[in-house]
């Protein structure tokens, strides 16, 4: 296979293991807070790095890549889990799914911003009709909650430029190295929160959020980031990045399947009509 290949590949690979990462997150907060959470699946996907970076010998970042490491462990370790996790005590799994369709709009227009490209309005015209769509659907649902609308929103803003850096980064460092040194440099930070958050029992903590908890940390957190963020570095931000689109329908079958969630026929026809506004914006993004 051609490096393009390789790349859509490896972002495919990744783009269905995050899709796990809402419903395993729902079931994760109904067991924990979301600040424990947070911190624990940080923490316990950078002791594994650490540990793969110790014994493959890896060299040590130098000091111009500390500043995008920074942004990347602010976007994807900290910045999306906290915020998608305070947004799950609000709304349901189904429900955020929704605004993950704006994921890969975001990812290509950080790519773009970071890499000094100049979209044409036919770009924006999508964009701007596409976020417009999903306020709508927000606001009109019963469901709807405005802590937790806004908090998703937050999330896939520092989560898409999180994604963008870290591709961009990929492509000198490697794809499994960023996302490892970012785990591993961020444990001065995650692991001491995850003590002092750590509940003072967990007798009340069921099977379900155990679950949720094991998946956020070892698929989300870094199995998903080491392939995508090679897919990202060898086929592209922007396109690779297009991928993301079929998250949400991945998400929302999950949703249904594995925590009970309804999935209205509303949500489905959002998610279509921002996968084609998301289509539109990146057909005219050259």
């Amino acid at each position: 296979m051609d490096r393009t290949t390789i790349g859509w590949v490896n972002g495919c690979i990744g783009m269905v293991i995050f899709s796990g990462s809402l419903p395993a997150t729902r079931a994760a907060v109904m067991g924990f807070e979301p600040f424990f959470l947070t911190a624990a699946r940080a923490a316990v996907a950078g002791l594994l790095a650490l540990a793969l970076l110790v014994l493959l010998r890896q060299r040590r970042p130098d000091r111009r890549d500390l500043p995008p490491l920074a942004v990347v462990a602010g976007g994807v370790v900290i910045g999306f889990p906290l915020l998608s996790a305070l947004a799950l005590r609000h709304v349901s799994a189904a429900h955020s799914l929704v605004f993950i369709g704006l994921l890969p709009l975001v990812t290509a227009v950080c790519g773009a911003w970071r890499g000094g490209e100049r979209p044409g309005p036919a770009f924006w015209a999508f964009s701007v009709l596409g976020g417009v769509l999903v306020a709508a659907y927000a606001a009109g649902q019963g469901e709807a909650s405005l802590p937790g609308d806004l908090l998703m929103f937050a999330a896939v803003l520092v989560c898409g430029l999180g994604y963008a850096e870290g591709g961009r980064l990929s492509r000198r460092l490697g794809g499994w190295q960023v996302i490892s040194w970012v785990l591993a440099l961020s444990l001065p930070v995650t692991l001491p929160l995850a003590v002092w958050a750590m509940p003072g029992s967990f007798a009340a903590v069921d099977a379900a959020a155990w679950a949720g908890l094991a998946y956020v940390s070892l698929g989300s957190m870094l199995l998903g980031f080491v392939f995508w963020y090679r897919g990202l570095a060898l086929g592209g931000i922007a396109a690779v990045g297009q991928l993301q689109l079929l998250q949400p329908f991945l998400g929302l079958v999950l949703a249904a399947l594995l925590l009970d969630e309804a999935v209205s026929p509303a949500m489905l026809m959002v998610a279509l009509g921002v996968v084609a506004c998301v289509a539109g914006a990146r057909k005219f993004a050259a």
